[in-house]
């Protein structure tokens, strides 16, 4: 999601667009939109959370095509490594995908090459795209980082008439079946060093005075088939797993490993992990 400051090369930013393509935005080397100071909570971890991250279901993207035609060009702004980006960039015709954190960039997935994705290092809160020119905004679980009036303007100026901002979220998963003590006992360790903004994560970004009106969204879910090494890598890519390390010298996931595999059976064995995913839609008039 959202982390770091300066750092890729242009040319490396701009990887993957057609030969004769109008760039989307100037290059973050030529842009003013230098990032400003931000809460980095993920560059430290982008290794981690690049190859940790659970991939969004297909009924998300089903959910944005039916509000916004897959001609659309689509800004997604707190892209991180690109989680969101691959459904959007498989159903778009452009998507420019940018985050304040050239960590997170630099471990996007379209830096090996995508035709219809654009990289840049830009706040979370601007881009250089023109006016009137992006059919849809995707903020995938980045929201509650931003400065939202400020990037709610924003939208209000990139967003062609009838135009969606679309901005969703996933909290907690849920625990599989028979390891509801040992993760409790690994969530208590690591509850204190949570930012506050998680807060607005678990309450599903309910309150936040959105620029347009809303669109219906359906209910969904996030889930994966994991292996016990890939669950425990996604444990160590929190945030708040890395700023409890940092606090205390002792590694969470590390002290907690043991009694998890126990709950979890053989190590390559795969379990369902689940977790509630919101999405708020919002069309511009």
């Amino acid at each position: 999601m959202v982390s770091g400051n300066n750092g890729n090369s242009d040319g490396d930013r701009r990887r993957g667009i057609a030969a004769g393509d109008v760039p989307l935005s100037l290059s973050p080397d030529s842009s003013p939109l230098t990032p400003a100071p931000f809460k980095d909570h993920f560059s430290g971890v982008a290794d981690a959370y690049a190859a940790a991250r659970p991939e969004y279901p297909d009924a998300l993207f089903d959910a944005l095509i039916a509000v916004a035609p897959a001609s659309a060009t689509v800004w997604e702004p707190g892209c991180g490594s690109g989680q969101a980006t691959r459904g959007l960039a498989a159903r778009y015709a452009r998507v420019h995908a940018s985050d304040p954190s050239a960590s997170q960039v630099a471990q996007h997935w379209a830096q090996h090459g995508a035709a219809n994705v654009e990289l840049a290092v830009e706040p979370g809160e601007r881009t250089a795209l023109a006016d009137a020119s992006v059919g849809l905004v995707a903020v995938a679980q980045a929201l509650h980082w931003f400065e939202r009036e400020t990037f709610f303007a924003e939208c209000a100026r990139v967003l062609t008439p009838g135009g969606v901002l679309a901005a969703w979220g996933y909290q907690d998963f849920l625990p599989p079946e028979g390891m509801l003590e040992p993760v409790a006992a690994f969530r208590a360790q690591i509850e204190a060093y949570w930012p506050p903004e998680r807060a607005q994560i678990d309450a599903a970004y309910a309150g936040y005075a959105w620029p347009f009106p809303a669109l219906p969204a359906p209910p969904l879910w996030l889930e994966a088939q994991w292996t016990l090494p890939r669950f425990l890598g996604y444990l160590a890519s929190m945030s708040a797993t890395a700023r409890c390390r940092a606090a205390t010298g002792e590694d969470p996931v590390a002290r907690h490993a043991p009694a998890l595999a126990q709950a979890w059976g053989e190590a390559g064995d795969e379990r369902t992990i689940q977790w509630p995913l919101f999405l708020h839609l919002r069309r511009k008039a």
